[in-house]
Formats: C-alpha cells, sequence, structure tokens
C-alpha cells in the first residue's frame, strides 16, 4: 500500500499532467489575457457592461414619461457594453444637480435651467447649492422637444383672471418646485414685474386643489402644443369642463417680447380632450434637452445623436411630442445651442453637427 506522501505526490502529478492536456488541446497560455475584441472570446469573458443613469423628473412628469422610450432606442442600438438606466428625482432641478454632482450620466433639463446654472441664480448659486464648487457643470449634447408654459383657473373663479396680472400675489401651484416650467414662470413673472407666488402641492392634487381654492391658479404645459404631462391629464380629466386656460394681455405679450421671451399660440383643442373655456391660448415656449456632463466620452454622445436621428420619425409616432424633432432633428439641436450660445458644446455633439454641415464656429466645443 502507497504511504500518505507517496500518494500525494502522484496526485500531484496526475493533476499537472491534467493541465498540460488542456493547455496543449486549447493552445492557450493560461496566464494569457482575454481580448474583449476577440470574436472568439465566450460571452462570460466579454467586459462588465457600463452603466449610464438617466437623470429624470419625477413619475407623473412628461420627462419621465417619455424617457422609456428614448432608453428602449438606445439600449436596442448601443454597443452591447453599455446599458442605460432610468432614474427619477423629486424635480428636474434636483436630478441635474445630481448629476453634475457625480450621481447621473444624463440630466433632464431645458434651455432656461441651462441659463441659471451658468449664470450662478436662484438654486444654481454658490449660497443655495452647497455642492456647487465641486459639481462639474452640464454642457449642450441633446435637445428633445419644446414645452409651452401658461395658466389655469376653476371656471368658478374665471371672471376674476383676464390676464397673467391677476395672477399677481395669488397662490398659484406654477408645477413642482424646481420642474423647468416652474423657472419658466419664475422668468415671466420677473418679466411683468409681479409677485411669485409659488404654493407647493402633491401633482397628483391639481384638480382638487383648485376645487377647494387652496390654489387660485396652476400653471400649465403642453410639449409641442400637442401633449399633457400626466399630472395634468388626470386633473383634466377630473375636473371635466371646470379647468379654464387664461391668456396674457396683448400689453403682456409685448413685455414679454421685450424682455427676450416667446409667445405663441396654443390650440387647445389638441392637448386638452375638455373644454378648457377657449380654443387657444397663448403660452411661452421652453426647449427641453437631456444633457451630459463634458468628461462623457465623445464617442457616447455622437452615437447617442446618430441613434435619435434615425428613431425620430418613429419616436414621433410613439409620442406626438417628438414630432418638431423628427421634422427637423438638426435644427432642434441648433435652436437649444443659440438659446444660450456661450454655453459649451460637447464634443460629441460638434462632431455630429460638422458632420451634417451645421457646426457654427463661434460656438465652444469641450469634451474628448
Amino acid at each position: 500500500m502507497l504511504s500518505n506522501s507517496k500518494l500525494k505526490i502522484m496526485m500531484g502529478l496526475i493533476l499537472v499532467g491534467l493541465m498540460l492536456l488542456a493547455f496543449t488541446v486549447t493552445g492557450c497560455d493560461p496566464a494569457e489575457p482575454v481580448d474583449p475584441e476577440d470574436p472568439e472570446v465566450p460571452e462570460e469573458a466579454a467586459p462588465s457592461r457600463l452603466s449610464v443613469r438617466w437623470n429624470t423628473a419625477d413619475v407623473g412628469s412628461y420627462g419621465y414619461s417619455v424617457a422609456s422610450l428614448m432608453v428602449e432606442e438606445l439600449n436596442r442600438e448601443l454597443p452591447d457594453h453599455y446599458v442605460v438606466t432610468i432614474h427619477p428625482f423629486p424635480a428636474t432641478g434636483a436630478g441635474m444637480k445630481a448629476a453634475m454632482e457625480g450621481d447621473g450620466d444624463i440630466a433632464y433639463t431645458a434651455d432656461v435651467g441651462m441659463t441659471q446654472v451658468y449664470a450662478e441664480e436662484a438654486a444654481y448659486s454658490y449660497e443655495d447649492w452647497p455642492g456647487r464648487e465641486d459639481a462639474e457643470l452640464l454642457v449642450h449634447s441633446f435637445y428633445a422637444y419644446p414645452m409651452e408654459t401658461s395658466l389655469a383657473v376653476h371656471v368658478n373663479n374665471a371672471d376674476q383672471f383676464n390676464s397673467w396680472s391677476d395672477f399677481d400675489g395669488e397662490p398659484v401651484f406654477f408645477t413642482p418646485a424646481g420642474f423647468m416650467n416652474w423657472l419658466n414662470m419664475g422668468r415671466i413673472f420677473d418679466a411683468l414685474d409681479l409677485e411669485f407666488n409659488h404654493t407647493e402641492i402633491d401633482s397628483g392634487m391639481v384638480a382638487d386643489a383648485l376645487s377647494d381654492g387652496s390654489i387660485m391658479g396652476a400653471a400649465i404645459y403642453t410639449t409641442a402644443g400637442l401633449s399633457l404631462p400626466t399630472y395634468l391629464r388626470e386633473a383634466e380629466m377630473r375636473m371635466s369642463d371646470e379647468l379654464h386656460a387664461v391668456s396674457p394681455s396683448d400689453e403682456e405679450v409685448a413685455q414679454l417680447e421685450a424682455a427676450g421671451l416667446s409667445v405663441v399660440d396654443i390650440d387647445a383643442t389638441v392637448p386638452f380632450s375638455t373644454d378648457v373655456g377657449t380654443d387657444s391660448y397663448k403660452a411661452v415656449p421652453i426647449l427641453f434637452a437631456y444633457n451630459v456632463m463634458a468628461h462623457t466620452p465623445a464617442e457616447f454622445v455622437k452615437m447617442k445623436l446618430e441613434i435619435f436621428e434615425a428613431a425620430a420619425e418613429r419616436l414621433a409616432e410613439y409620442e406626438p411630442g417628438f414630432g418638431p424633432l423628427a421634422a427637423d432633428f438638426v435644427g432642434m439641436q441648433v435652436s437649444g445651442i443659440r438659446a444660450n450660445p456661450d454655453i459649451p458644446v460637447h464634443e460629441g455633439m460638434a462632431q455630429f453637427l460638422e458632420d451634417r454641415g451645421a457646426w457654427d464656429e463661434s460656438w465652444s466645443r469641450i469634451g474628448e
């Protein structure tokens, strides 16, 4: 019988022999590194997927409701090592700050929000944003659709509100604080020299608050003049024909335009399924974006734009708010930059626009 020591030696020799046989058959060195570009590399040896966090506003917002459509396009068309996931925040501004502080890769924003970030104004000042000093600011990278902001009241109070000046100092829900439409209403009231008395409520309570007088008015907004956000659609249906849209007066329109704001007409019969007291009303538009920071790879930003350009018509079929994007994808990007021409353009977006002959040398570019 073999002693324990001899048995251990024999088992070791057998194990070494099996390893040598395996290396001979496979023809590879056990220490040879895996090449992730090699098509023969098994899937389990491929590099880990890169997570891209897409920050949106809360689940009742339009930005959240359409994010799934865009993220689905990206996950289908991007190389397999990318995976994009949706991350909702209580408000658009919260998602923007989180991304700039490192908790997110793409942030839902708008031209008015980008203006305030770079002007160090309001919620984006050093005083109101402790994390600003170490934050990496958003840059132009992708503009998706316009939104149009206006005001409405309960039909029982309609006789008291004939213009936007009638909302001076009144308790109004200007959309959730930090939303880009909330910022838009803020600059509108500044331009009209009105007191901005925002009353924060749960967005799902708009119908109740208007009906019981907790608020005298509420901001309403559409996307491309066609779509309502989820919470406003629910409020409209609950109020039936009791929601009444209010337009600025001709004098107020002139004041807004003198302040550099545009005023557009909205066909109320398109976004609203109930009677809002008028066939058309006036609103102030803003341009919404999904922007990134400068450190984002240019390859990713350019691929993202190319994917959305190819999918624009399909997105518009699913959601009418993408209609303007499908009609002029490049023009939408140019309009977004022109709204804040002093803000840097991401290198990936610059390359995309150069390829289409739409780059303006007066713009600055940044990134890899």
